[in-house]
């Protein structure tokens, strides 16, 4: 009968007000958590077909979901491997007691934001014990090897013990250096130039090239050519090159050829090579102990090295790559997920790419522990963007991802629910009322 659908709706209600009001409080209670993502409810009705002019209550049902896809808001902390998403995404990480499993057997979870430290192991690990993790860099920061996107089977928990201690080797030298003109003209000195700078082979052992610069003196007028001889004091002699340079209007002091003297060394090192001039990006590639160094003596993109107008010998422009050894500092993060380390010696050294796990479906995902997330079957599989890159948000270090809990919001909703469930016992005691009248027709 009608009574009888009355009272299993008003027991529904009671049920589905009680699922809601504890899914505020656990809202409530993590208002604080930072990354957690706010719970919510959401009702349907049951409906039953009616016969005859009759109505029968079917009352309702409740299902809870996660609102994944929100972001809370970042705050700044004062730790660099305090690292937040700023958008979409989430970051990929792993449970500390499974690292030494194998890349296809480790549990794969995803996390918005963390405090990362690092454990006695050297692993980058939160307090609840998740593992950052990321595809490993070589020193220019581009991700070595292979890398599979559709699959976490490439990255790599972050673990920063093999990297306490770097150095990084020379590999280009860029020459900012004007040679003065004049001293090219008949009846100069010439006088030999010289002009040493440090380089680091791959340990970090310091070492120095000695660039000479001779004027070629003619009978007459300006030759506007050079030699430049370049020493090594690891291994003498290693290229000597003839430099002629432009005393025209079109483009005067500008380098023109570069051309192996009849002293430049065959093969300095053994191995079958010998310094070669490329014009068309302007680098003399030498060879030294630790291997090839190119030196910039002219770049068409930017316009410098080697200049020659009227002025007086000048290394405005001398720089390198390379650092010596030294020891781990700190960390930065990029907004594009890479992980930098920071030495003692000013180096500053890419060691991990940090990717965003995206779903199509980040509310279908589940929840665990920790405020992380794993794949399920309603979230879509995921796929890794680089930071910043397609729908993927940025990076940011040194920032918590707050709660997306509105404690206003979530209080209002529990005054609602009270309501709605006092109004549902009131059914009930009203359905017991009528059925008691029921009863008592009998006496």
């Amino acid at each position: 009968m009608s009574l009888s659908s009355g009272l299993n709706a008003g027991v529904a209600g009671l049920g589905v007000n009680s699922t809601r009001l504890a899914v505020i409080s656990d809202n409530i209670a993590n208002s604080n958590t930072n990354g957690y993502r706010r719970a919510d409810v959401d009702f349907s009705s049951l409906v039953t077909a009616g016969s005859g002019g009759t109505f029968s209550a079917g009352g309702v049902r409740v299902s809870t979901f996660r609102d994944v896809a929100s972001s809370g808001t970042l705050i700044t902390s004062n730790e660099a491997t305090d690292i937040a998403v700023s958008g979409a995404g989430l970051l990929p990480v792993t449970p500390i007691t499974a690292v030494e499993d194998p890349a296809a057997q480790r549990p794969f979870q995803m996390v918005a934001t963390g405090s990362f430290r690092q454990n006695e192991d050297g692993y980058l690990v939160t307090p609840g014990g998740l593992v950052l993790q990321g595809w490993p860099t070589d020193a220019t920061g581009s991700v070595a090897g292979n890398i599979v996107r559709d699959s976490p089977t490439s990255l790599e928990p972050v673990r920063l013990s093999a990297f306490l201690t770097a150095a990084d080797s020379t590999t280009r030298i860029e020459l900012g250096v004007n040679l003065p003109a004049d001293e090219t003209g008949a009846g100069a000195t010439g006088a030999t130039i010289s002009s040493p700078i440090e380089y680091f082979d791959a340990l970090g052992v310091k070492h120095q090239l000695v660039i000479d610069y001779t004027p070629v003196l003619p009978a007459t007028g300006l030759s506007n050519q050079w030699n430049i001889s370049i020493t090594d004091s690891a291994s003498a002699l290693v290229a000597d090159f003839d430099l002629t340079f432009d005393g025209t209007r079109n483009s005067p002091g500008t380098l023109l050829t570069a051309t192996p003297s009849a002293a430049n060394p065959a093969d300095p090192q053994g191995v079958g090579t010998t310094a070669a001039f490329d014009a068309t990006t302007g680098a003399l590639t030498l060879h030294v102990v630790d291997g090839p160094i190119e030196v910039q003596l002219q770049s068409t993109a930017t316009g410098t090295g080697l200049s020659q107008l009227a002025a007086p010998f000048t290394p405005n422009g001398l720089s390198k790559n390379g650092a010596p050894a030294g020891n781990l500092q700190g960390l930065e993060f990029d907004p594009d997920g890479t992980l930098s380390g920071v030495y003692d010696t000013g180096q500053r050294r890419a060691l991990y790419k940090i990717p965003l796990a995206t779903v199509p479906n980040p509310n279908g995902l589940t929840a665990l522990d920790n405020q992380a997330f794993e794949i399920s079957q309603d979230s879509g599989d995921v796929f890794f963007f680089d930071a910043g890159a397609g729908p993927a948000g940025d990076i940011s270090g040194f920032a918590l991802q707050q709660s997306t809990v509105d404690v206003a919001e979530e209080l209002t909703n529990m005054i609602v629910t009270q309501r709605a469930f006092s109004s549902n016992a009131t059914v009930i005691r009203t359905v017991d009322e009528m059925l008691q009248e029921t009863t008592s027709l009998k006496r």
